[in-house]
């Protein structure tokens, strides 16, 4: 059966009360009956009425069979209720244990996925993709905590049991608002906004197609060092973490040249644009850290829709209306460049280090189109003469692109100015029935 209640959460901003519904797995298996159902609507609408975070525990093996269409008809309107929560309060599950067809799609319309490492979920189980198949698969694989964290996504984190699966959603409650309608809290903290972070720059390689882990930059930057990475396992090459900067909550948005040298595929554009939507709705300011040659290349990746989903990290940083900050360490070409929060898509403050490399391509990629007819020696000549002439962020400050090029040991001070500056940023929007988000 379920269990709504109203529950402190303890925080490192001091507890926090949430509206928790608790869905018993040693109870018929968790089966969802009808009542089951009213509960989690009846918590989600007090969630949203008395504007709380609802999190929602979950082991459950579906719907009740015995109970027939009541039972479907239970979990359609929590269903319902969830999604009129969503960007008005925070939505969090944790998954202890299965969680089934209708439960299953729960998960989609949360923000957040926690789940156990025993924890599985699935639309369809083993039995009916044999069976429709003819593909002999376990529930681990199928919907195991490991698949929805490095295949599907659907895991923000997952963690060792139910006790770790608490304290992480209380971790993750540390950088949120109660509700849309208010700022994060506070973050204390001793580390002075203005603390150099030399470790930032050394990191980048002298090559310029060397690999990095642009989390040491992240780190840097960050209060204490310390950074919470959500659906780390899943499109590596975005990495997508929460943190402080003077004691102001974060999100970090940043390309990982160690995976796929930093290019935008299709999961990580749906994992930017999901993360950078949540962000904005609930007023988290956004700091952009761009080292990134383009999007992934591919005829498969074309015929699955990188158009409509590369626009799906355009369209969400174009209608942010929170504090941007965007940092250019390296690399940012072509149509990546500007669907990570360029100066034109509105952001607020751009930055870049010396080293950065803003341009429509590299200089190899553009000799080669122009001057393919030369011979290697010319072409290599040309491609020096690029590089000198354009692959410099000096080239993009004098044309507005780049409000300053920064020394990186100085990027927390001139990062944590940025935020003060816009700390009252408020923008208008014309009132709308909802946008029409490319899907």
């Amino acid at each position: 059966m379920a269990r709504a209640a109203v529950t402190p959460v303890e925080t490192l901003s001091g507890d926090r009360p949430v509206i928790t519904v608790a869905i018993d797995g040693d109870d018929r298996a968790g089966a969802l009956s009808p009542a089951d159902g009213a509960t989690i609507e009846v918590a989600a609408r007090t969630a949203l009425a008395e504007r709380l975070p609802l999190v929602l525990e979950i082991a459950s093996s579906g719907a009740a069979i015995d109970e027939g269409l009541a039972a479907l008809h239970g979990w359609g309107r929590a269903a319902s209720v969830l999604t009129a929560c969503s960007g008005q309060v925070p939505t969090i599950a944790i998954v202890n244990g299965p969680a089934v067809s209708g439960p299953a799609l729960l998960l989609g319309l949360v923000d957040h996925v926690v789940m156990t490492s025993d924890s599985y979920a699935f639309v369809s189980g083993p039995h009916m993709v044999r069976q429709f198949t003819g593909v002999p698969i376990g529930t681990e694989a199928l919907g195991g905590s490991g698949a929805h964290a490095r295949s599907s996504g659907v895991a923000s984190l997952v963690v060792a049991d139910i006790d770790a699966a608490r304290a992480a959603v209380a971790a993750l409650l540390d950088f949120l608002p109660a509700h849309n309608g208010e700022l994060p809290p506070t973050i204390a903290t001793d580390d002075p906004a203005d603390r150099a972070v030399p470790e930032a720059g050394a990191v980048i390689p002298e090559s310029a197609t060397g690999s990095y882990d642009v989390r040491t930059v992240m780190r840097a930057l960050a209060d204490d060092g310390e950074v919470l990475e959500l659906r780390g396992g899943w499109a590596q090459n975005l990495v997508t973490a929460f943190g402080s900067i003077g004691g102001r909550p974060v999100g970090f948005v940043a390309n990982q040249p160690c995976a796929l040298a930093g290019t935008l595929d299709i999961p990580g554009s749906q994992k930017g644009a999901r993360f950078v939507a949540f962000c904005d709705a609930f007023n988290i300011p956004l700091i952009t850290l761009v080292d990134t040659p383009g999007f992934y290349p591919g005829k498969d990746l074309e015929w699955r829709g990188m158009i409509r989903h590369g626009a799906q990290m355009a369209f969400a940083y174009a209608r942010a209306t929170v504090p941007r900050v965007n940092v250019t360490l390296r690399k940012s070409y072509g149509g990546a460049y500007i669907v990570m929060d360029s100066k034109r898509m509105g952001n607020d403050v751009a930055l870049a280090w010396p080293m950065a490399e803003i341009a429509v391509m590299g200089a190899k990629g553009a000799v080669e189109i122009l001057h393919r007819r030369e011979t290697p020696e010319q072409r290599h000549a040309l491609e020096q003469a690029y590089e000198e002439r354009l692959l410099n962020p000096y080239i993009a400050a004098e044309r507005g692109f780049i409000d300053a090029v920064i020394d990186p040991g100085e990027t927390r001070r001139e990062v944590a100015a940025a935020l003060d500056v816009l700390a009252d940023k408020r923008e208008r929007l014309q009132p709308r029935n909802h946008d029409n988000t490319p899907l």
